[in-house]
């Protein structure tokens, strides 16, 4: 086992500094257990513990994440983005098991922005043929 190990994710505006230390495989997100912090969801969580499964690594490390901006969802993604990308750093073949699942991409999909003349960016007022 090496030592610790950064990694930066993103997605959407939520932007997670991802930090892999040596331990028992315990996961904090802005200092509070993972299931504390995104409630009851095990799809969020299944999510964020995703690389780590893939890996082998899920007792291996403890992780420790500082997360700002976006929703619950979105940090989520962000904070599995920034597990794969230290992952990687701490060993550069897990890269093909990854990348295989489609973790390594940043996932570039954000809110489109509001159109003059609509109500939403794509949602048009009501039409009136009369």
């Amino acid at each position: 086992m090496t030592t610790s190990a950064l990694g930066i994710g993103r997605r959407k505006s939520a932007v997670a500094i991802v930090k892999l230390i040596p331990g028992k495989g315990n996961i904090y997100v802005n200092n509070r257990k993972l299931n504390d912090y995104i409630g009851n969801s095990p799809t969020l969580e299944i999510m964020v513990k995703k690389p780590l499964t893939l890996t082998g690594t899920e007792s291996d490390y403890d992780v420790k994440v500082r997360v700002r901006g976006g929703g619950v969802s979105s940090q989520a993604g962000a904070t599995r983005h920034g597990i794969t990308r230290a992952l990687m750093e701490i060993n550069p073949e897990h890269r093909t098991i990854l990348k295989q699942e489609g973790l390594v991409t940043r996932d570039s999909r954000v809110k489109e922005r509001k159109k003059y003349g609509r109500k939403r960016a794509r949602k048009r007022f009501q039409f009136s043929k009369r």
